[in-house]
């Protein structure tokens, strides 16, 4: 089996962007075709300011919806990244084979610094460095897949780059990942800006469904989703956008063809309507496993330190066998006292 390798970052509120265009192919796909690994990377949610309750408060709630999400601990590991101290132990093993420039061209580094600028607050160094981390996160596993967004790809080319340097120069230890993506609603759009992606860090907004909205609150935000001039409903990317996006929603919701789907209305009105229903249902049994897990947290807990222990075994031989080639001294081992004295 190919390993697959995973993470969603505890930096808000998971929308219906991460579910469509991750969450729902690493349940129904990645963890039956696999051997698959989830992570709640909350240490990349470290990389801009933040309110360390709510990265912790984030960090249940992306672990519980993960698991609401169908992803089954029996088939994958499911875990939290900063409970597995091979990814810090490798990233700056890493760093030690990246460049600068490599950092700097980064354009979610680029668009992020200048944000915090903006915001007139700093740029903090683990900015500049977390796709470093984000390469340990994959590399240490023996990655063989990276389930990505169009917006992570670049990062999942560092981590090859990083891969093939390292085994150039200081032998063969790591697995070269590829990235992959789904056909479909690999990149859900903001329903209020839908040349912008849906994100999750973003303010809180009439564009943005999250996991856990209400069914009327889901149906108000799609119905008062931007269109395009025009009345004919046509599948156009480029020159629609607006309406390409609720195509592609409904889409991804009902397994059909957004072209497809456009012959089929002569409104707006009823393309938001069906949009918006078919969202709900879609949700409606993400929201109530999530509420059940929410009764039983000491079963979460359970998932996450089982996890993170799968993890830990699986990471530390590929970790340990980096430090050995970049030229580290393995550790002395602990003297054994003699049980009789």
């Amino acid at each position: 089996m190919s390993r697959v390798f995973s993470g969603i970052k505890p930096t808000g509120h998971l929308t219906l962007g991460n579910y469509l265009g991750a969450m729902r192919q690493w349940a129904t796909q990645d963890q039956y075709r696999s051997d698959a690994l989830f992570c709640v990377v909350d240490l990349h949610a470290l990389t801009v300011d933040h309110d360390p309750a709510r990265v912790r408060r984030l960090s249940r709630q992306a672990a519980s919806l993960l698991l609401a999400a169908g992803l089954d601990p029996d088939l994958c590991t499911v875990f939290v990244q900063s409970h597995v101290d091979e990814h810090a132990r490798l990233s700056y093993v890493l760093e030690c084979v990246a460049t600068d420039g490599e950092m700097r061209r980064m354009i979610q580094y680029k668009e992020k610094a200048v944000r915090e600028r903006e915001r007139g607050g700093s740029v903090r160094l683990s900015l500049l460095t977390y796709p470093v981390l984000m390469a340990a996160d994959i590399l240490a596993y023996g990655t063989d897949e990276v389930p990505v967004g169009h917006d992570q790809t670049q990062h999942v080319e560092l981590a090859r780059d990083l891969a093939v340097r390292f085994n150039q120069r200081y032998g063969h230890t790591f697995v070269v990942p590829r990235a992959t993506s789904p056909a479909v609603a690999a990149r859900v759009m903001n329903l209020q800006e839908p040349t912008s992606k849906m994100g999750k860090s973003d303010d809180v907004g009439p564009g943005i469904v999250y996991l856990l909205d209400e069914p009327d609150v889901v149906r108000k935000k799609v119905m008062r989703a931007v269109t395009d001039s025009g009345r004919d409903v046509v599948h156009d990317r480029d020159g629609r956008p607006g309406l390409a996006n609720l195509l592609e929603i409904l889409a991804a919701c009902t397994g059909r063809d957004p072209a497809e789907l456009a012959g089929a209305y002569d409104s707006y009105g009823a393309l938001k309507k069906d949009t918006a229903e078919s969202v709900v249902e879609v949700l409606r049994p993400v929201r109530e496993r999530h509420k059940e897990l929410c009764a039983d947290p000491g079963y979460v807990e359970g998932v996450l330190r089982d996890g993170a222990e799968k993890a830990r075994a699986m990471a530390r031989p590929t970790v340990d066998a980096a430090y050995r080639a970049i030229g580290l001294l393995p550790p002395v081992p602990e003297r054994v006292v003699n049980a009789a004295r």
